[in-house]
């Protein structure tokens, strides 16, 4: 114990602090790094043109009647925690929560409350789930289409 409490003052010296008073924080000139935005998402439904997603992405559409919808929120949470093992599976997760605007992903889809529909890359649907789903079960179902399949062997040659 004395041995870790002498390690700790003298890191705290060797950073310039003092761990007998309390000091006010320094400015720094450097800024904190910005939030670098994932190329999966989440998009806004009116933000990603349908046929501009077609054999580049595999959109993750999820819709709900109102954006305060619990299984909504419940998703959203899920899906932040995985969002670069979506990306690598070029997922692009597109969040619909207004019905009266009658997006095209709408139109295509026609969901009712809330749904998640994960589409291939030809845009033809893969799943339909009426409740949220863990981003390994997304992964797990998407890994087993033929079309990532393929990539993954044209990535890896000999797999």
């Amino acid at each position: 114990m004395r041995h870790a409490l002498k390690f700790t003052f003298v890191f705290l010296a060797a950073l310039g602090l003092s761990p007998l008073r309390a000091e006010t924080p320094v400015e720094s000139p450097i800024e904190a790094p910005a939030a670098v935005p994932s190329p999966a998402g989440p998009f806004a439904a009116t933000e990603i043109a349908l046929s501009e997603q077609q054999y580049n992405t595999r959109p993750l559409v999820v819709f709900a009647d109102s954006a305060d919808n619990p299984q909504f929120q419940r998703q959203l949470h899920l899906l932040q925690a995985g969002l670069s093992d979506l990306a690598e599976r070029d997922v692009v997760v597109i969040l619909d929560t207004d019905p009266a605007a009658a997006s095209e992903w709408r139109r295509r889809l026609r969901p009712s409350g809330f749904s998640v529909v994960q589409l291939d890359k030809d845009l033809t649907p893969v799943f339909r789930k009426p409740s949220p789903w863990d981003v390994r079960e997304i992964t797990r179902a998407i890994d087993r289409l033929p079309s990532r399949r393929q990539e993954v062997l044209e990535q890896f040659p000999g797999r």
